[in-house]
């Protein structure tokens, strides 16, 4: 697997070749190649700031020796009027940056701004918030960046690094105990050291799992469980495997499950119901 800085290039690189294409003729036609400026990055609604230093990583990688100099920090709250940094570079870099960099920010602080609402209502819990893989095609690296940088934690990235036994894989596998049986036999003779997590939508197939994922399974996932059933199946469950609640978790019911003593919380929303915040870069 690439490392997260050769993905980030690699995603910053796509991004620029989607939207320069053969040239940016705006600035091509109007601004001397030779000009240099400077812009700063406004803030124009309060949040949870995120993608600073994928945005340093943007420029540079168009203009090596730009000056970036950083007022706040990913994580940081942000209120309107504030100014989250200082670019001084070429004209071109700036301008053919300008709107990466805007999406980039943009969206990872909405989702950041989302994700710190949720981890501090959890404050004090034993429960931990994750995201899921419900993320926008060739931007999940950035999205769930996001949701670790709002506090949250991250469930698997994709296909590769967990298996994830669903609804499903389940039915297709004629049942738990068959799909358990081959997932362990698989993991042990291609993928060692992968970890199994099954998702359950009863009781009973909360038992099954117990009865068959012991030594193999190391989370159980109740999928659409209410708080009552949940704290039902953490009494079968008994701390023998971590907790995973997933299904219709908001940040109306969020405490709901908390109180359980659940393990995890898998929100979805986290991404895909953020709403991008406000911000503008200008010349100065």
């Amino acid at each position: 697997m690439k490392t997260f800085d050769e993905q980030l290039e690699h995603l910053i690189r796509e991004a620029m070749a989607e939207d320069i294409g053969d040239g940016d003729h705006s600035t091509l036609s109007a601004i001397p190649p030779d000009s240099r400026g400077r812009a700063v990055l406004k803030i124009k609604q309060d949040g949870i700031l995120a993608g600073m230093k994928v945005a340093e990583r943007v420029f540079r990688l168009r203009e090596d020796d730009v000056v970036f100099l950083a007022h706040k920090a990913d994580g940081d709250a942000m209120h309107s009027g504030e100014t989250a940094f200082e670019i001084e570079a070429y004209v071109h870099t700036i301008l053919q940056c300008e709107r990466i960099v805007l999406n980039i920010m943009q969206r990872m602080s909405g989702i950041a701004t989302l994700t710190r609402q949720y981890t501090a209502l959890l404050e004090g819990f034993h429960t931990k918030v994750l995201d899921t893989r419900k993320t926008t095609p060739n931007f999940r690296l950035l999205e769930k960046e996001a949701v670790r940088i709002g506090g949250g934690m991250n469930h698997r990235f994709g296909l590769y690094d967990m298996i994830m036994l669903k609804d499903n894989h389940i039915d297709y596998a004629g049942g738990i105990p068959q799909a358990i049986s081959r997932a362990w036999e698989y993991v042990c003779a291609k993928k060692p050291g992968l970890k199994i997590e099954v998702e359950t939508r009863s009781l009973d197939e909360v038992r099954q799992v117990m009865e068959s994922g012991d030594g193999r399974v190391f989370r159980i996932m109740l999928d659409n469980f209410s708080p009552a059933m949940i704290k039902e199946a953490l009494v079968l469950v008994n701390g023998k495997f971590e907790t995973e609640a997933s299904g219709g978790i908001n940040l109306e019911n969020l405490l709901d499950y908390a109180h359980t003593g659940v393990d995890y919380v898998s929100v979805g929303a986290l991404i895909h119901q953020a709403k991008s915040v406000d911000l503008s870069l200008k010349a100065v």
